[in-house]
């Protein structure tokens, strides 16, 4: 692959911020160049506003997914959007909404209407002291991992449906004179689904932490207070309250050890409230800006927990995995409702530059955009649950952004059981003891001209039961061109194929698809 050699220079030539910039503009060649420039100057600008419209043809032959009688059809989408970007000094806001309404011309379905959405941003309601966080996203989801499974929205799937979350964070943080810093927050998250037989879940957690401040000396001290809950539309509520004392050590300036305990009352796996001992330790090294590994090992009611999570970057690479054991109490706890893993990746990756993360996000989708790369992209998908969940779930992902050349690698896998046996609630957890999901996604992007770029992507989902009973296989190949055929406005076309193992409804789908993006 054609990676950029050319950029190697003497570090007296050109820093390392500077080496990214370069990158980040010839990867996206001439198709971006006036969109990178757009977002310099929106960091200046107070509010930016950008609208869209975006027009897509596809052409299938099993827009039901059926392997008996496979229907073709010709499906519209038309996409109207609008990205808002607000740098204020109290105000900080990152806003990208779109409507598709989705028509098919041979009749197969009724004309439907989808929306997707990211957003998120942070107010300072008091200087350096009161500020209010907040974030949502609007995706569709699959309803049961055992279900027909697809790529596509817009194909006729029983078993997808769309997903909104909101989340509402206000806090205050400050000083306890020269002994502690102290920060006390509380969070609110609405979840809801169109799909009939999911439910809805309000998730609701107030802490109030308390630390030594890290310069009096290697030896600190912390402890927190909160309380949880979980209100499920259809079940019973899961309620949890918790007292932590934990001291912590710094080996250095890169390394922290840290050791807590404490008690935590729940209602998880009982009707009422339950007192147990709680207890973890943890370790945290940042030996530079570039790369960071956490580490926590504990104990609490149901057993053993853990999280360990890694990031390295470089001028052109970035690696993340993460690995955790814990109580999951999300509709779609194996999914990924929001941006997604790839987007996610670059967004570290372009860290370095443009830390500020409102302007990053336009970077981003900058990138994505002209190498027509799939923000969702996932290796695996979730499934909606109604009650608590014990789930184990580990992400590599890999990111490789070269002049012409960039590759993009995700691989995830997870196994989920119920946690909260005492709920009525009708899922997969509540009919199979375990549920295992396996994936990988792999996106080749190389840059033809300038203004045209040619991707492929690679996937495959298996999701198993632990006795093997229910089983589904889910791999697809998409290859598509990426080009500018205007100052505003880019062009996609590309085809995918299809192949589902699933055992409830195997298919095969062979598709074609146009889309061309104007920007206003």
């Amino acid at each position: 692959m054609g990676m950029a050699t050319g950029m190697a220079m003497e570090p007296s030539m050109i820093s390392k911020r500077s080496a990214l910039w370069t990158i980040c503009l010839l990867a996206t060649g001439g198709a971006t160049a006036q969109t990178q420039a757009d977002a310099e100057a929106a960091t200046k600008r107070s509010v930016t506003v950008v609208t869209r419209v975006s027009a897509t043809e596809t052409l299938t032959n099993n827009v039901s997914l059926s392997s008996t009688s496979p229907q073709s059809e010709q499906i519209t989408e038309l996409s109207p959007g609008i990205r808002i970007n607000i740098e204020r000094p109290r105000l900080k806001t990152y806003f990208d909404y779109a409507l598709t309404e989705v028509v098919y011309a041979q009749g197969s379905a009724p004309r439907q209407t989808q929306n997707a959405l990211n957003t998120f941003g942070t107010l300072e309601a008091v200087d350096n002291w009161a500020f209010v966080d907040f974030s949502g996203s609007i995706s569709q989801q699959a309803v049961s991992a055992f279900g027909t499974p697809s790529i596509d929205n817009t194909s006729i799937n029983p078993n997808r449906a769309e997903v909104s979350t909101y989340r509402v964070s206000p806090y205050v943080r400050g000083r306890l004179g020269d002994v502690a810093d102290y920060e006390a927050r509380h969070t609110r998250a609405v979840t809801q689904t169109d799909a009939a037989a999911a439910s809805g879940l309000t998730m609701v957690d107030s802490v109030l932490k308390i630390a030594s401040q890290p310069s009096v000396s290697k030896l600190g001290w912390l402890a927190d207070l909160g309380q949880q809950s979980a209100s499920y539309s259809i079940t019973r509520p899961a309620e949890a309250t918790h007292f932590n004392l934990g001291a912590t050590y710094a080996i250095s300036s890169q390394v922290k050890v840290y050791a807590i305990a404490g008690r935590e009352a729940n209602n998880y796996i009982s009707v009422d409230k339950q007192s147990y001992a709680t207890n973890s330790l943890g370790l945290d090294w940042v030996p530079s800006d570039r790369t960071k590994l956490s580490a926590l090992f504990g104990h609490r009611s149901f057993g053993d927990f853990h999280s360990l999570s890694f990031e390295h970057r470089s001028a052109r690479t970035v690696w993340k995995f993460t690995d955790f054991k814990d109580i999951s109490s999300d509709l779609s706890p194996n999914g990924n409702v929001g941006p997604g893993l790839t987007y996610d990746l670059l967004f570290s990756q372009f860290a370095t530059l443009e830390p500020d993360p409102i302007a990053r996000a336009q970077l981003v989708n900058a990138y994505l955009q002209a190498n027509g790369i799939s923000p969702t992209a996932q290796a695996i998908s979730g499934f909606f649950t109604t009650a608590l969940s014990l789930q184990r779930r580990q992400d590599l992902s890999f990111a490789l952004l070269g002049v012409r050349d960039s590759i993009i690698f995700i691989a995830s896998r997870s196994e989920s059981s119920r946690l909260d046996t005492l709920s009525a609630g009708i899922d997969d957890l509540s009919n199979l003891a375990t549920v295992r999901q396996l994936g990988f996604n792999l996106n080749y992007a190389h840059r033809l001209t300038p203004d045209y770029s040619l991707g492929v992507l690679l996937s495959q989902q298996k999701n198993s039961s632990a006795t093997g009973i229910e089983e589904s296989r889910l791999r697809s190949l998409n290859v598509n061109l990426t080009g500018k055929v205007g100052r505003q406005s880019s062009a996609n076309v590309g085809a995918r194929r299809v192949v589902s193992d699933s055992i409830s409804g195997p298919y095969v789908e062979t598709a074609l698809i146009g889309n061309l993006n104007v920007q206003f």
